[in-house]
């Protein structure tokens, strides 16, 4: 079971908070929130409320783009043969179709290369180089992958193609050997915004080649915002802070998701059970369109989400965004049984960092596995599959906030055939027959960096308020700080000496409804996966309630209020 959280109450200057209520004419709850996470300020405030796509930073901070925007152009003008080289998740396929659909438009003669996940594995490959020669190839750009291919960059050298690469992931020491990196992560660079996802950082290259095209100014405005649907898309499901730059993309790119042109989007969107003109959360991006994005190049061909963003034909795209919604579905199926598999090991008390493998798991689960694990036990975790038949096992892990992946991969690297991520999300390969030392070294590692209180959970507490405080204005306006997610979670309310009048209604068998009341006041509260706890819901005591609110569509089409709230813990 998961330990016990420690709630972390906020401190708040309650007189600039009533001053920022009224400056923003906004509820006291509200300003509250906004004090107790910095934005203590009516400018302040303001600018955090009202993200503009002016604000978006100049590409040209990025070191290397000079250079990248004179080779793209010239390859343009030349009809120089130009390879996207991407990788197959969300963020991988959103940057090909964002950088070739910016290529076309500009008269370029681009194609690209998705590799398969259980086929060809993470990262760039020589023999996609070689083949990229034969085909006469004169210009890569990798999106989202390449800053740590220094050898497949340098062979491409040899082989006279010019290489870009456009990364976010951390550096090693050496970069590659190429005609320019754009990456906001390596050293010498002094982009202000360092954590921009892959796409984030192909919409830079994009917006760059618009101005250097010439391109008139309504065009690119038009343009602009029909990128930012896939980045925004792109940045939610890589779980990047959506805050700064980020939150700039997500909040215009979710907002111009309400009128979409795209064929493919438009279908994803229906499958996924969105209404004509219906406006996605950033929570509703990340559970039910990006899943699908991602479960074929989990499940089967990222190539085929490629294919879904280009196609005008909207029967075609309709198909595979089907086909991506029974991939999913049967990803969902695969992901329960690995992650049943690993809930029956044994888990000491004492542990720091768990690595969990079986014979067989499925390569596309593993990352969705160790995150659930991560949830549950709050330590590190990596989960490998285990391939009998070429002794290897692979995998992915990924951590908590107090635990640095890449590093402790680093101080054992011997381990590894190959490694590479970020802090909080990595992936290995070594021989099967080393598992278990990988166990006991990543273990033996995360006992000299966590103690006791890194390995309990901790939640962030906005605010403490009354039932009464939440009124449809006052939620409405809790509302407006989103869109929420990494880095910019939606706020948690703590209401005191609640009282639960009912016991809670068990849905599915894993999750809880129940009404409580407070002040004279009742709410109704959905409760996910808490039925294990149901024991605590003792209607003979009083509770501190920890809890979130949500648009809820559903409750407003049903004539009750427009939002809901979702516990996050109970005491």
């Amino acid at each position: 079971m998961r330990p016990a959280a420690r709630w972390l109450l906020p401190e708040i200057d309650n007189a600039r908070a009533e001053t920022l209520a009224r400056e923003l004419r906004a509820p006291s709850l509200v300003a509250r929130v906004l004090v107790h996470r910095g934005y203590a300020t009516a400018q302040a405030a303001g600018a955090f409320l009202n993200p503009r796509i002016e604000d978006l930073h100049d590409p040209y901070l990025l070191t290397g783009m000079r250079e990248a925007v004179a080779r793209v152009c010239t390859a343009i003008a030349h009809r120089e043969r130009i390879l996207l080289y991407g990788d197959y998740d969300v963020d991988g396929t959103s940057s090909i179709v964002i950088l070739l659909k910016a290529l076309e438009l500009a008269g370029a003669d681009a194609g690209y290369f998705v590799p398969n996940r259980l086929r060809d594995g993470y990262g760039m490959r020589e023999e996609v180089i070689e083949q990229a020669a034969r085909d006469r190839v004169g210009l890569i750009i990798s999106v989202d992958t390449g800053i740590r291919a220094v050898a497949v960059v340098e062979r491409a050298r040899e082989l006279g193609i010019d290489v870009i690469v456009t990364d976010h992931h951390l550096p090693e020491e050496a970069l590659p050997p190429a005609l320019a990196v754009l990456n906001p992560n390596r050293p010498d660079c002094g982009y202000p915004e360092k954590n921009l996802c892959g796409a984030g950082v192909a919409f830079k290259l994009v917006q760059a080649l618009m101005g250097a095209l010439g391109w008139e100014p309504a065009r690119v405005r038009a343009l602009t915002g029909s990128f930012l649907k896939m980045v925004a898309i792109a940045t939610v499901a890589d779980v990047v802070p959506l805050t700064g730059e980020n939150r700039i993309i997500v909040h215009h790119g979710l907002s111009g998701m309400s009128k979409v042109r795209n064929a493919g989007l438009r279908a994803l969107m229906q499958v996924a059970g969105f209404k004509e003109g219906e406006e996605p959360t950033a929570g509703q991006v990340a559970f039910r369109i990006a899943p699908r994005i991602n479960a074929a190049g989990r499940m089967a061909d990222a190539g085929q989400v490629i294919e879904m963003f280009l196609t005008a034909d909207e029967d075609k795209a309709l198909a595979i965004a089907r086909q991506l919604h029974e991939w999913n579905a049967e990803r969902q199926q695969t992901e329960a049984g690995t992650l049943a598999a690993c809930l029956e090991a044994r888990v000491e008390a004492d542990e720091r960092g768990l690595v969990f493998a079986g014979e067989g798991w499925h390569k596309g689960v593993v990352g969705i596995v160790a995150s659930r694990l991560v949830e549950r036990y709050c330590r590190p975790v990596f989960v490998l599959g285990v391939d009998a038949a070429s002794g290897e096992a692979s995998g992915s892990g990924r951590s908590i906030e107090a635990f640095h992946l890449l590093d402790a991969l680093a101080s054992m690297q011997d381990l590894f055939r190959k490694f590479g991520g970020h802090s909080h999300a990595a992936g290995v390969t070594l021989e099967a027959g080393r598992v278990e030392e990988f166990r006991s070294r990543f273990d033996a590692y995360a006992r000299q960096s966590l103690g006791e209180e890194e390995i309990r959970p901790r939640l962030k507490v906005d605010a403490l308020a009354s039932f009464g405080e939440l009124t449809d204005a006052s939620v409405a306006h809790l509302l407006k700080l989103g869109p929420f997610g990494q880095g910019n979670a939606a706020p948690v309310i703590v209401t005191r000496n609640a009282s639960i009048p009912f016991p809670p209604t068990v849905m599915k068998e894993k999750h809880l409804r129940f009404k409580v009341s407070e002040g004279g006041r009742s709410l109704t509260m959905k409760a996910w996966n808490f039925a294990e706890r149901l024991n605590e819901f003792s209607m003979d005591r009083v509770f501190d309630l920890a809890y979130v609110v949500e648009d809820d569509p559903f409750s407003a089409a049903r004539g009750y209020e427009p939002w809901s709230a979702t516990l996050r813990d109970i005491r």
